[in-house]
């Protein structure tokens, strides 16, 4: 299956996601064609590397093309200002030039400082995702996101830089564990409840992080990529309506980062779209219920609704303000109508402002959590 990603905005950027099984096999000749380069740089982390990267080079290399592996230590701890420094100069020191490309080869994290390499090294090189967890796969490999975390938070340093391909291998989740696994499908879930309420209905039934049945896999893979391959499409730096995918993610974001990122992304994530949707609820923005079918669906997953005890209203909230839809220090949020319809003021305001008080009362009302 191949998902056109149309991007016209500027110039012609416009990129395919290839899903489907067996597709490694193919990567020299999908790169060749696709994003030819002088040289590539692979990059992965040091979990996926030894599974994926490695043989990729080695195909690359069998393939009688110029390629060399870079790792870094894995998680998202990693994922740093440092981490891309090391990377660019090791690049550097290896002569790769401006003729050169970067393959990412891992899950979001090594997508994010991969694609922040490929878009600052020599002022911006081609790259290639080859997404190998399903949170890479439906979101994360799709729309030119890069960039690195601060203390202050998540993604505060990146650039948009669209790939010019993506490989999503279903074959990889294989070896994927099942939290892993589960963290996807949070954003799976968010990507239903945005756009989708059939989809969303098809995923309240499925078990798939328990089951990995390969079809209802490849069926959340392909519409989660359809879902957000569209969006993107229609804005591509985030002006208006891409704010829906953040849905679940101010609240996530600043989860992750003030318990020092002990829950995964898609974790946080699903916590985050549990809180906001009750925000939703809370300013009759929502319809009664919706959090609480929202809650149910995720914890059909195995994923965690509530915010865990010891997570502290003021670090949260402050965090929260670093967040990239806040306006003049409020907080704004993404908020969802019903299970798959967002809010939009005018046809064009895509977030809504909430008053700190609220906020507040969501993150400390432990019995609604």
């Amino acid at each position: 299956m191949s998902i056109r990603v149309p991007l016209h905005e500027v110039r012609d950027r416009s990129y395919d996601i290839l899903i489907d099984r067996a597709l490694l096999a193919r990567l020299p000749a999908l790169v060749a064609e696709r994003c030819p380069a002088a040289r590539y740089a692979l990059i992965s982390d040091s979990h996926v590397s030894t599974l994926y990267g490695e043989p990729l080079a080695a195909a690359l290399r069998g393939a009688g093309m110029s390629a060399e592996l870079f790792t870094f230590p894995a998680g998202e701890r990693n994922k740093t200002r440092e981490t891309w420094t090391a990377l660019c100069d090791r690049l550097l020191a290896a002569q790769v030039g401006r003729d050169g490309a970067v393959i990412a080869v891992g899950g979001g994290v090594t997508g994010d400082v991969a694609g922040f390499v490929a878009a600052t090294y020599h002022r911006g090189i081609p790259w290639v995702q080859v997404p190998t967890t399903l949170l890479a796969m439906i979101d994360s490999s799709i729309g030119g996101k890069t960039g690195v975390d601060t203390p202050q938070g998540k993604n505060l340093l990146g650039a948009f830089h669209q790939p010019r391909l993506v490989l999503a291998d279903l074959d990889t989740l294989a070896t994927l564990p099942t939290p892993q696994l589960g963290a996807g499908m949070a954003e799976a879930i968010k990507h239903a409840a945005i756009a989708d309420a059939d989809y969303f209905a098809t995923l309240e039934r499925a078990d798939v992080p328990l089951t990995r049945e390969p079809a209802a896999l490849e069926r959340a893979v392909a519409r989660s990529v359809e879902i957000k391959a569209e969006i993107v499409s229609a804005d591509e730096r985030e002006q208006g309506r891409r704010a829906v995918l953040n849905f679940g993610h101010t609240v996530g974001h600043a989860l992750e980062a003030t318990s020092g990122y002990a829950l995964l992304h898609g974790e946080a994530v699903a916590i985050g779209m549990v809180v906001e949707a009750r925000l939703a609820e809370a300013l009759r923005v929502a319809e009664s219920g919706t959090a609480r079918r929202i809650a149910t669906a995720l914890q059909h997953h195995r994923l965690p609704t509530s915010i865990p005890e010891g997570c502290a209203a003021d670090p949260l909230i402050a965090a929260m303000r670093h967040d990239k839809k806040a306006r003049d220090g409020v907080l704004r949020f993404a908020l969802p109508v019903r299970v798959g319809e967002m809010r939009v003021a005018q046809g064009r305001e895509w977030t809504v402002a909430v008053p700190d008080a609220l906020v507040r009362q969501m993150v400390e009302d432990r019995a609604a959590n």
